[in-house]
């Protein structure tokens, strides 16, 4: 079947993702665009022959909407997204699934009252192909019980927008998921370090910082998170066990060499580096639906980030370690440590 795709929000991430659904991936068709901005809307639902649909729930209830992807601005997530299960109708969230925990909880209790999963969440890392090999090592027990995980998550620079919480929010929240996943276990505790601030940051921002978790069976993870780092967009993780570490590789990339120097190019931008995990992500989501079998980041791993990324925000503003209050782990959502 072809599925038929409803686009909420057309801002630069819902013109990529429309972009991806015509040209990119295979047995899906957007149908139907809806924004703010209605201009916007009819400029990205042109690049697909779709139509523009005055409003959000508009869309949700047309008829010949199968699923609908939401790409609007964070704080709308929960109100679409809880329609999009109301109407009985799989969604696709960008992050966050909410910008607050129990917007995110009322999503979990929606669907779970529905009685099937029809939510996920747009952690692209799960289908980046380095991350792939890391988590087959992991699960093969290859290097043994993991011990200790460390990580670095840098951009080259950031808008002045950018504030200090968003180093958790908007860039650390794709390690949280990541490594969840990965570990298969839970985060539950975090601190966070601020180093000397580089010059590069405007004043208010803290940067770089360094986030200390801990998980429920004990493994360390430190994740550097330094978003003005001017040389690219660099991503680093490496994991090691008992027996042996795992890391994950450098993306390809020609090394020159030339004038006595060696060198190989760095990406610039998240979408540089990740754009196939993107392509790979939206084709099984598409599939999932196609055959009712959703298989990526739930509504509880939308709300599991969530509780995270704001313990982290507390660490860094208490200068405290943050214990992570996460309810416990419904059976409608299996795996993990709770």
């Amino acid at each position: 079947m072809t599925v038929r795709v409803g686009v909420i929000g057309a801002g630069m991430i819902g013109r990529d993702h429309v972009r991806r659904l015509t040209d990119v991936v295979t047995g899906a068709e957007v149908i139907a665009v809806t924004d703010l901005d209605a201009a916007r809307a009819g400029e990205v639902a042109a690049t697909a022959g779709a139509r523009v649909v005055p409003t959000a729930a508009d869309l949700i209830g047309q008829s010949d909407v199968d699923a609908v992807l939401v790409a609007s601005w964070g704080p709308t997530h929960a109100e679409h997204v809880l329609a999009a299960v109301a109407a009985g109708k799989p969604v696709f969230c960008e992050k966050p699934l909410a910008t607050d925990a129990e917007d995110c909880l009322r999503i979990v209790e929606a669907e779970i009252a529905a009685g099937r999963r029809l939510v996920q969440v747009g952690f692209m890392r799960r289908y980046d192909s380095g991350y792939r090999e890391l988590k087959k090592i992991l699960d093969a027990g290859e290097i043994g019980a993991p011990l200790m995980v460390h990580c670095a998550h840098r951009n080259a620079s950031v808008p002045e927008a950018y504030h200090s919480g968003m180093a958790a929010q908007d860039t650390a929240v794709h390690e949280i998921d990541v490594l969840r996943w990965l570990l298969d276990d839970e985060i539950v505790g975090v601190q966070v370090l601020t180093p000397r601030r580089t010059r590069h940051a405007h004043a208010a921002l803290r940067d770089p910082q360094i986030m200390l978790f801990e998980t429920a069976s004990g493994i360390r993870i430190d994740l550097e998170v330094f978003v003005n780092c001017r040389y690219g967009y660099d991503i680093q993780c490496e994991a090691v066990g008992e027996k042996g570490l795992a890391r994950l590789p450098e993306p390809a990339r020609a090394a020159v060499r030339t004038a006595g120097v060696t060198r190989t190019g760095v990406p610039q931008d998240w979408r540089e580096r990740f754009v196939t995990a993107f392509d790979v992500e939206f084709q099984e989501w598409v599939d999932a639906v196609a055959v009712g079998e959703p298989t990526g980041p739930s509504a509880w791993d939308g709300y599991a980030a969530t509780v995270i990324t704001d313990a982290t925000v507390e660490a860094l503003e208490s200068g405290r370690i943050v214990s992570v209050g996460m309810k416990d782990r419904p059976a409608f959502y299996p795996g993990g440590a709770r």
